[in-house]
């Protein structure tokens, strides 16, 4: 299991997701550009001390990353609100990477067409969506408990 994150806005859920990520023992994906300075020193403020455990690859751009999964044979699953599956009906596989989209857009149709399944977390009505790490954090629970993947 992977976790991506497309064209993030806010650095402090780029850090929160990382340390996520660095707990559950899974790698994390940054999709440039970011809607602020990242750099390795923006990366170990982000991620706390965390930033030094975490295995984080950058991207440069959206084409980078959909060569580098297609290379990798990684199936993308786009956590969506305009998913077509709800989370407790998706059957996630161990090779998958969950992609997020920006905090303030999301990802734009190509990327949407790009995803081989789009889930949804389900919520009550009247809400908009989830913090995008928050979202991170459900979406990878629920895909480590089908696969098997906590750490022991």
């Amino acid at each position: 299991m992977e976790i991506a994150l497309f064209k993030p806005d806010i650095a402090g859920n780029v850090g929160t997701t990382l340390r996520t990520a660095a707990c559950f023992g899974v790698p994390a994906h940054i999709i440039e550009p970011c809607g602020f300075p990242f750099s390795d020193g923006a990366l170990k403020r982000a991620g706390m001390d965390y930033a030094t455990r975490v295995n984080v690859r950058r991207h440069a751009s959206w084409n980078d990353f959909l060569q580098w999964s297609a290379d990798a044979g990684r199936r993308l699953v786009l956590m969506t609100t305009a998913g077509a599956t709800p989370l407790p009906a998706f059957a996630f596989a161990s090779g998958d990477i969950l992609l997020l989209g920006a905090e303030s857009s999301g990802v734009p149709p190509h990327v949407h067409d790009a995803a081989a399944a789009r889930v949804a977390i389900p919520m009550r009505e009247g809400f908009r969506s989830l913090n995008v790490a928050v979202a991170a954090g459900i979406a990878l629970a629920e895909a480590l408990r089908q696969t098997k993947g906590f750490p022991a």
